[in-house]
C-alpha cells in the first residue's frame, strides 16, 4: 500500500490576536465590529481576520496576544502634524494666529536646530504610540532627523521637507532632495511628499515649479491652503482668487499622484466646482481642536465630502493643539460638524470612524495598503481596552470609541506586525531621557531676544 501525501503543516505565524472585537468594513466601506475575532500577521501583513469559528488558529505563532475584553481597529492616521513642535506645547496661549505665529512660533522657530527636531519628534512619538496612532504626516524642518526617528520607532510616516520662497531656489531644492532620498525608507514604512509651505509664502512662480517637479518624479505634495476664511479673503483681496484657485492655476490639483491640503476652513463655495473638476487626487486633513483655539471656522466636511474629497483627521502641531490626541480629534471633528451643520445626525460615529481609518489612509496616499483591517493590508493595528469605568456600559460601540475612549485606553499598537506597545509599556522609545535632554535645551530654544523670524503670517492688504 502505497503512503498518501500529506497536507505541508502551516507555516508559524509572525503574530495571532484571539478573543478581541475588530471594527472591519464590508464592501460598501460600512463600519462594522467582529466579536470574539482572530487576526492572523503573517510578514508584516495582515493573513486572515474573523470571527473565531470561521479562522483557523495556526499551531505555532512567535507572538500571541489573548486581547479578551479589547477591541482592534486599524492604526489610526494623524494626516497632519508637525511632530517636532510638541517641544512648543503650551508656549504660546490664548493668540489670535497672526500673533500667536509672527510674536512667539516663528521667532522660535528660527533658533531651531537638527537636535532640537530630533529630541521633539522622539517624545511626539513616543505620544502617538501611546495614543493608537500607527502613521503620521509630517511637515516640518530638518526633516533627515524626523526620519531617522521614525525608523527608529517603528512608526509609518508621510514625510516632506519644509519651504518657503524666502529660501530661494534653495528651499525647494531640498524638498525634493529629501522627497527622493527618503521615499521608501525604513522598509517602506515612510514615503514623501514635496511640501511647499502655503500660498501666501510660496509665490505661483514656485508653486507652479514644485507641480513639475511632482509630475517628474511621481511625488504627491502637501500644503496648507485656506487655512482660514481671513486667508481666503486676503487673497481675494489681493490677487482676486481664492488659494484654492490658486492651486488650481499652478497645477497642483492635476497631480497623478495627488495633493493634500491641510485644513481648508476657509474653503468656500466657489472652490467646491474647483476641487471637484481636479485632474488628480485632492484630500484635506482637518485638525478641529486648533480651530476652536484660533477661533476659525471648521473644514466643511459635508460639502467636501458630498464632491467626493477624502477627508482625514489630524492634530496639527502641539504648539496649537497642545496634545497629539487622534481620539479627541476624532470626537470634535464630530461634534464640531454637528454644530456648524446644526444637524445631530449629521458625522454619526460610525461616519467618524470611517474619516479616522479608511478616509484618513486615503488622504496620506495609503489607501490600498492601510485603513482596514482586512487581509493583505499592513498590519498597523490598535488595541483598546475598554476596562475602565469611563467607557462602560456599551450600548453602541462606535460611540463608545469616538466619545469616550481616551489615549491611556490602547493598551498595544502594532505597526507593520511589529508591537511597539504591549499592555502599556513602550518598547522603542526611552521617554525619560528624551524628557531629560530636550528640557534642558528649552532655554535657547523659546529665546526671542534676537528680534528674528523665520517668516511672516499672512496679512490683510493694506
Amino acid at each position: 500500500m502505497q503512503p498518501q501525501p500529506q497536507a505541508p503543516s502551516e507555516s508559524p505565524a509572525d503574530l495571532v490576536i484571539t478573543g478581541c472585537t475588530a471594527l472591519v468594513h464590508d464592501e460598501e466601506e460600512r463600519v462594522g465590529f467582529v466579536e470574539d475575532a482572530v487576526i492572523v500577521v503573517r510578514g508584516g501583513c495582515i493573513d486572515r481576520v474573523g470571527p473565531a469559528g470561521e479562522v483557523r488558529v495556526p499551531l505555532a505563532a512567535t507572538q500571541h496576544i489573548d486581547a479578551r475584553g479589547q477591541v482592534a481597529v486599524p492604526g489610526l492616521i494623524n494626516c497632519h502634524s508637525h511632530a517636532a513642535m510638541v517641544a512648543l506645547r503650551g508656549v504660546a496661549e490664548d493668540l489670535p494666529a497672526r500673533e500667536w505665529f509672527d510674536d512667539v512660533v516663528w521667532p522660535i522657530e528660527s533658533n531651531l536646530t537638527p537636535k532640537d527636531v530630533e529630541l521633539g519628534t522622539r517624545l511626539a512619538c513616543a505620544e502617538m504610540i501611546r495614543g493608537g496612532v500607527t502613521c503620521f504626516a509630517d511637515h516640518y524642518f530638518a526633516m533627515d532627523q524626523v526620519a531617522a526617528v521614525t525608523e527608529e520607532s517603528g512608526l509609518r510616516a508621510h514625510l516632506g521637507e519644509a519651504f518657503f520662497s524666502s529660501q530661494g531656489p534653495a528651499g525647494r531644492a531640498a524638498s525634493l532632495e529629501f522627497a527622493l532620498r527618503y521615499r521608501g525608507a525604513a522598509g517602506g514604512r515612510i514615503t514623501t511628499a514635496l511640501t511647499p509651505h502655503a500660498p501666501y509664502t510660496v509665490d505661483d512662480a514656485d508653486l507652479a515649479a514644485t507641480a513639475g517637479l511632482a509630475r517628474e518624479h511621481g511625488l504627491p505634495v502637501h500644503l496648507h491652503a485656506a487655512e482660514s476664511r481671513e486667508q481666503t479673503d486676503n487673497s481675494l483681496a489681493r490677487h482676486g482668487v481664492t488659494p484654492v484657485e490658486v492651486l488650481e492655476r499652478t497645477g497642483l490639483l492635476d497631480l497623478p499622484a495627488g495633493v493634500l491640503i491641510a485644513h481648508g476652513t476657509g474653503i468656500v463655495e466657489r472652490d467646491l466646482p474647483v476641487l471637484e473638476r481636479a485632474g488628480g487626487p485632492v484630500a484635506v486633513a482637518t485638525a478641529p481642536r486648533g480651530y476652536l483655539k484660533f477661533a476659525w471656522s471648521t473644514t466643511p466636511v459635508r460639502a467636501l465630502r458630498g464632491i467626493g474629497v477624502p477627508v482625514g483627521l489630524a492634530t496639527d502641531g502641539a504648539a496649537s493643539n497642545n496634545s497629539l490626541d487622534m481620539w479627541q480629534a476624532t470626537a470634535l471633528t464630530s461634534l464640531v460638524q454637528k454644530a456648524a451643520e446644526g444637524d445631530p445626525r449629521w458625522l454619526t460615529s460610525r461616519q467618524a470612524l470611517h474619516h479616522a481609518t479608511l478616509q484618513s489612509a486615503r488622504t496620506v496616499g495609503l489607501g490600498d495598503r492601510v485603513g482596514s483591517l482586512a487581509a493583505g493590508r499592513r498590519a498597523d493595528i490598535v488595541l483598546v481596552d475598554l476596562g475602565g469605568p469611563h467607557t462602560q456600559p456599551v450600548h453602541d460601540l462606535a460611540a463608545t470609541l469616538v466619545h469616550s475612549v481616551r489615549p491611556g485606553d490602547v493598551s498595544t499598537t502594532i505597526v507593520d506586525g511589529r508591537v511597539l506597545m504591549r499592555d502599556r509599556e513602550l518598547l522603542t522609545i526611552d521617554v525619560p531621557e528624551t524628557v531629560r535632554e530636550l528640557n534642558g535645551r528649552l532655554p535657547a530654544l523659546v529665546d526671542r531676544s534676537h528680534g528674528r523670524r523665520i517668516q511672516d503670517y499672512d496679512r490683510p492688504p493694506q
